[in-house]
């Protein structure tokens, strides 16, 4: 496993959003709460944005590109 390393996400929701990842993770996926009306309690809902690591970057930081076909 590698140590922390800088990483940002191309496109999609999250667009520019910049964080540390540990071990060089294949994919990030970004939640987003989406508001729901008389849902049960307890019940919450999330929209699921999936981002692939972009291994034709060389330097840092790492790339993570929005996947519109996922999940």
């Amino acid at each position: 496993m590698t140590g922390w390393e800088t990483a940002v996400l191309d496109g999609g929701p999250a667009d520019g959003l910049r964080m540390k990842v540990s071990g060089r993770p294949r994919a990030i996926q970004v939640t987003y709460p989406c508001q729901v009306e008389a849902a049960p309690h307890g019940m919450r809902v999330e929209g699921v944005y999936i981002y692939r690591r972009d291994y034709g970057v060389t330097s840092g930081p790492l790339r993570y590109g929005f996947d519109i076909a996922s999940p």
